[in-house]
């Protein structure tokens, strides 16, 4: 960080980020470093401790040097004018929210690294009982919960307190449909927050609540092999179209051994590769080269590649249309 934040105040007393810097005072000092630790946010409790009167903070809220993001919570690089990124604000959510909030739902999945959901501007908090009942919230993107989490399954995601990955993503198949249930579970397996051990615990998690039913289908389709939601998604319009591969990640190997390519699904019988090329992953100039070499290699090697995209996806009978021609294609040879 590095910048400067000058109160504008008569006192001249400056309060930043560089180490050594003068008119410092201790508990000020202190404020800074709430400040980075808290992606330039500051809470009026924790200005009052610091210091400043309720005066001070009223005049750098209404100079512009401070903005409000949430209730009593200020980003104090207000003057840069620009949108504050997103963790930003889900910070500022919990921090208005007192000691017992946390995130859960999509923004637990979101901080914690789980893909699969459609991105929303939503900011799902939970409190306890009556602090739930008592919480003002002036966001209307924050969306509060009232639910009561027992002591271990909170955790902290870059000091945001968040529900840890086994309760979010047991909570989160509840909610969605199938196909954003599986890429989740797919995602925590594949990132290495659930183990299979872990998920087979989640049935008893969610026995008796609302969606449990659906959400126990969800979990035996789970497969932490997919490595992005357009794979799961790929892979279970061919389920559902009744030609389901038979390998994920399948290598294709010469006959010496050399490894050739990785296909994302496989069809071993037909020799019969689909790959899902999503913008992230296939995106650069760079990425579409490598693609291309890796795909002549399978060629020559006696596979034919199919390629989809999310679009594709979109359109249940396209993907196992296709699969389905190729591979009567292929046998017909």
């Amino acid at each position: 960080m590095g910048h400067l934040l000058s109160t504008g105040l008569s006192t001249g007393v400056v309060v930043g980020w560089k180490s050594g810097q003068r008119g410092l005072c201790g508990s000020r000092r202190a404020c800074s470093l709430d400040c980075c630790r808290q992606d330039d946010l500051i809470t009026r409790a924790q200005a009052l401790a610091a210091g400043f009167s309720r005066h001070d903070i009223d005049h750098l809220v209404a100079v512009g040097r401070w903005r409000p993001l949430a209730r009593a919570v200020y980003l104090t690089d207000g003057s840069r004018g620009e949108p504050p990124p997103r963790r930003c604000r889900i910070r500022a959510a919990v921090l208005s929210l007192g000691p017992g909030a946390h995130v859960v739902f999509g923004t637990a999945a979101e901080l914690l690294g789980i893909a699969g959901l459609p991105r929303r501007d939503e900011i799902h908090v939970a409190l306890p009982g009556r602090a739930a009942k008592l919480a003002r919230v002036s966001d209307p993107a924050i969306v509060l919960h009232q639910l009561e989490h027992q002591p271990g399954t909170v955790v902290q995601v870059s000091g945001i307190a968040a529900s840890e990955p086994r309760l979010t993503v047991a909570e989160i198949i509840l909610r969605e449909h199938r196909y954003a249930a599986v890429s989740v579970l797919d995602s925590a397996l594949n990132r290495g927050l659930l183990t299979a051990e872990c998920l087979a615990t989640v049935p008893a998690l969610i026995r008796g609540r609302r969606g449990a039913v659906a959400a126990r289908r969800y979990l035996a389709e789970a497969d932490g092999r997919a490595q992005s939601p357009l794979e799961t998604r790929t892979r279970l319009r061919c389920v559902d179209g009744r030609v389901p591969p038979d390998a994920l990640q399948l290598e294709v190997r010469d006959d010496d051994g050399y490894l050739l390519g990785v296909g994302d699904l496989g069809w071993r019988g037909p020799r019969l590769i689909a790959e899902a090329d999503g913008r992230d992953a296939h995106g650069t100039p760079e990425a579409a080269y490598a693609d291309r070499r890796r795909q002549n290699l399978l060629v020559n090697a006696g596979w034919t590649i199919l390629r989809f995209t999310w679009q594709d996806t979109l359109h249940p009978a396209y993907i196992p249309h296709t699969v389905r021609q190729a591979i009567a294609a292929l046998r017909a040879r």
